[in-house]
């Protein structure tokens, strides 16, 4: 059974007259740091003035970033210029090297016993600032400040809570931060939780689906995923997190998912629960995978309407693409740039024509010397029928040909140089 933590909360008078008397020793950065950015003790020791953002006003620390108040931000920028700023924050004062854990707790028990606090431990420095956040945040940022997730949050400090406890339910019906998402799926650092999410988001599997799947599904050589009902192609990321669940091998049949420790496969709720907790960390607290499933599926359809509006009109531009979905610039080039890598569109400038019904880019300059070699000269009209773009698409590129020597142009007729 897990132990519950008796709180000690510290006199706020008796820690700022301990800072007072510690301004720029290492017992004061200990103090300071636990108490004003619930730095856990081995976390003082690891922080490193690499990881302090004198700009953004945080401290990055593995899984999490701090934002500091502008007391403690002050107190740091000062004792960069003191100690020159490189190496570690927290070092003895005696000969500038880093402190043991035993040192770091030494220090802090001192520090506290001469004001008064001897009840008051190092854990109770960092129990305090979580504390003094929940009044003044919900408990999703807490959990993404501190590094605690949902299960601590409720046994450790459900007391404390508006609610007395913590919900990891997400209403649902949330708009996916495409970018945020992206940088979860990049940062995540069990390949588990990620494969989930990419799973979900970028192929519109369901749960069952995915804690059933088994390496027998999965083609590398054609990069596919066959499932019951349809086969789909694996994109780039969710490949990189298969590779690394292979281990370098190739699993013979077998599930995929399973727990690093026992090696049972995952069922549904845990993977629900590792994929709440990651969104929940990365600040996208109201999705859930239903949402990410909603949202492949919108997508599947502004891909089905783009392709529709270009059987109609021949090219779409971004400007276009936003109107047609009723979404940002951003999106729009989002949703083009999927269908581009998945070899759907080709685009040739700012515009995008369907595959197969252009001369894609990389092809361009040898379609041309080919048919130049052949027909001698010819007019931007020509190539631009040859290319199948429109004509003043044409300019840019036949342009880049004659600066570089390959064709020269005379009396707006083009020909191969020297031919």
């Amino acid at each position: 059974m897990a132990q519950i933590y008796r709180l000690n909360r510290p006199d706020e008078d008796a820690v700022r007259r301990l800072l007072a008397l510690h301004p720029d020793d290492a017992a004061g950065v200990i103090v300071r740091l636990a108490w004003q950015a619930g730095l856990l003790r081995e976390e003082l020791m690891e922080l490193d003035w690499a990881d302090v953002g004198a700009r953004e006003g945080t401290l990055r620390l593995p899984g999490r970033t701090v934002p500091v108040c502008g007391e403690l931000a002050d107190f740091l920028a000062g004792l960069r210029v003191r100690t020159g700023g490189s190496g570690r924050v927290l070092r003895s004062d005696r000969d500038g090297r880093p402190l043991t854990p035993q040192s770091v707790s030494r220090l802090a028990r001192g520090a506290l016993d001469a004001v008064g606090q001897n009840s008051v431990r190092l854990i109770d420095l960092r129990h305090d600032f979580v504390i003094r956040q929940l009044r003044a945040h919900d408990w999703q940022y807490v959990s993404r400040v501190c590094g605690i997730d949902a299960a601590a949050m409720n046994l450790h400090f459900g007391a404390y809570l508006p609610e007395k406890r913590v919900s990891t339910r997400a209403k649902g019906g949330a708009q996916v931060d495409e970018l945020r998402l992206w940088k979860l799926l990049q940062d995540e650092k069990r390949p588990a939780t990620a494969l989930t999410l990419s799973l979900t988001w970028q192929l519109g599997l369901g749960l069952e689906e995915i804690a059933s799947l088994t390496w027998g599904q999965i083609s590398a050589e054609d990069n596919t995923l066959r499932l019951a009902d349809r086969t789909v192609q694996l994109p780039p990321n969710t490949r990189r997190l298969l590779a690394i669940l292979a281990g370098g091998g190739r699993p013979d049949g077998g599930r995929v998912l399973l727990s690093p420790r026992a090696g049972r496969p995952f069922d549904k709720t845990h993977l629900s629960k590792m994929t709440r907790a990651a969104l929940i960390s990365a600040g996208l607290d109201d999705l859930t995978l239903r949402d990410l499933q909603m949202d492949y599926a919108v997508r599947v359809v502004g891909e089905r309407a783009i392709l529709d509006y270009l059987r109609a009109h021949g090219t779409i531009r971004r400007s276009e693409t936003a109107a047609l979905l009723n979404v940002s610039a951003s999106t729009a080039y989002q949703r083009l740039l999927d269908m581009l890598r998945a070899g759907k569109l080709v685009r040739v400038g700012t515009r995008y024509y369907p595959a197969g019904a252009t001369v894609p880019p990389e092809r361009q300059s040898e379609v041309i010397v080919r048919y130049l070699t052949s027909a001698g000269f010819a007019y931007r009209q020509d190539i631009a029928r040859l290319l199948h773009v429109e004509a003043r698409q044409c300019y840019p590129i036949l342009k880049k040909l004659v600066s570089v020597g390959t064709l020269r142009l005379e009396k707006q007729r083009y020909s191969l140089r020297g031919a």
